[in-house]
């Protein structure tokens, strides 16, 4: 269960665009069963101007597979907490975050 590339939105007059995006992270990973968690995977992508959106894909009779803008703030939330695979490092996903030393 992946994104289709073509999968595309215009939001506020701004394209959204999977086929334009980097995969930064995502909850997708195989358990040596399936690829899907509990029927739902949810990508979260920045695009070239530098804006965030994120991807989510059903498998749910009813439900309708999804893709909205959200912002940094949203986006480093999901990156730190609910998406597990991380495919860009925080610093390069976040080039405007502040990260201090522990």
């Amino acid at each position: 269960m992946h994104p289709a590339t073509d999968l595309t939105r215009i939001v506020d007059r701004v394209r959204y665009s999977v086929g334009t995006a980097t995969l930064i992270a995502d909850d997708e990973y195989w358990d040596g069963h399936n690829w899907e968690r509990h029927g739902r995977n949810t990508f979260l992508y920045r695009t070239k101007g530098g804006r965030y959106f994120v991807v989510c894909l059903t498998q749910w009779q009813g439900e309708k597979d999804a893709l909205y803008p959200v912002d940094a703030a949203e986006a480093e939330r999901l990156w730190q907490d609910a998406l597990s695979e991380h495919y860009v490092p925080f610093e390069a996903a976040f080039p405007l975050a502040e990260v201090a030393e522990a």
